[in-house]
């Protein structure tokens, strides 16, 4: 991945579709920790603001990076308080059409672009849109902070929330007793929650956790993460997913295996780097790249601002995970003024 210094649309859709992530233990004492334990490379650096930088940037998209994006536009307009940008996140899969019509200068997504947005996209600029990767997200089985499961498997996860089981577990799960609770747990029905269509965390679930297969009926999608999370912190049975992010003390995350003779793993950094975590994924920033052309200016200037070491710290304390220098170097190219 080194000869990429950014990414086509194309590109993403493959890394999106397995993630892995490798550990760099040689540079472990180049790292320092920052809150709650999470790593952040000390080779990342802080962001120098540049003169001349003005205007308005617009930003329509993910929801699961609506919080991040907010935190990023805050510290970006500190550094230029003459800089006015306008965040609205209401699901990934607004971004594609916001960006081909010229309504947004960001498409934040948390899945990669289809190939028929990419299509789209491309039919009318004649090049693909180009994806930078911002941040790292565990997408996590959040339960009620009640609820003793110890941990699922992903096949476990497609028989609670999928209707075609392709993941080949032998039963429907309906009841907490069925992924080996005991007690007052045993038959309690699951309550499912989960995002709508239009969210790419609601892709990204249905194509690694489901399988590619569909949804049950009795899934409660929302229109929010912060929204399924509060739900589940509400009701003992429940389980729904959401990005490690919007996790709150009211929930757990459960440990994910890839199967049932693999170990689980927790939705930690540590695990994400190294890619035993099975649903980690990048959180991408989609923009309108001509070839041959730079960014404007103040695009170029927030998306700088938002690898460096103040954006990743950021990412941190919105409870994502960040990228480390080698992952933002890919994007150096595409940044130069």
């Amino acid at each position: 991945m080194r000869t990429k210094f950014w990414m086509t649309g194309a590109a993403a859709v493959a890394m999106a579709a397995a993630v892995v992530f490798t550990a760099s233990p040689s540079r472990a004492d180049a790292e320092k920790k920052d809150e709650g334990g999470v790593k952040i490379d000390a080779e990342l650096e802080a962001y120098k603001a540049v003169s001349g930088i003005s205007g308005n940037i617009s930003s329509i998209g993910s929801d699961t990076l609506n919080n991040l994006m907010a935190h990023w536009q805050e510290g970006f307009q500190k550094q230029y308080p003459n800089v006015k940008i306008a965040v609205e996140g209401k699901g990934s899969a607004t971004a594609p059409p916001a960006l081909i019509d010229g309504t947004a200068d960001l498409g934040p997504m948390s899945r990669a672009m289809k190939g028929e947005e990419i299509k789209q996209f491309e039919d009318k600029f004649g090049y693909k849109p180009t994806a930078i990767s911002v941040s790292i997200d565990a997408l996590a089985v959040f339960v009620h902070k009640d609820n003793p499961v110890e941990k699922l498997s992903l096949p476990q996860v497609d028989a609670m929330f999928s209707a075609n089981r392709k993941g080949g577990y032998a039963e429907d799960i309906t009841k907490w007793g069925q992924t080996g609770l005991k007690g007052e747990w045993e038959n309690q029905t699951i309550t499912l929650y989960g995002r709508n269509s239009a969210s790419g965390t609601y892709g990204f679930f249905k194509e690694h956790a489901l399988f590619k297969g569909d949804f049950k009926a009795a899934v409660k999608e929302q229109p929010g993460s912060s929204t399924v999370v509060q739900l589940i912190s509400e009701d003992r049975s429940a389980a729904g997913y959401s990005g490690i992010g919007y996790k709150t003390a009211g929930v757990r995350a459960v440990p994910i295996s890839k199967d049932g003779s693999s170990e689980a793993f927790e939705a930690t950094a540590e695990n994400c780097y190294s890619g035993k975590y099975p649903m980690a994924r990048y959180l991408m920033i989609y923009v309108n790249k001509a070839p041959g052309k730079a960014l404007s200016p103040v695009v170029r200037e927030f998306l700088k601002y938002v690898l460096s070491k103040d954006g990743q710290e950021i990412t941190i304390k919105d409870g994502f995970i960040p990228l480390r220098k080698k992952e933002t170097t890919k994007f150096d190219d595409l940044l130069k003024s």
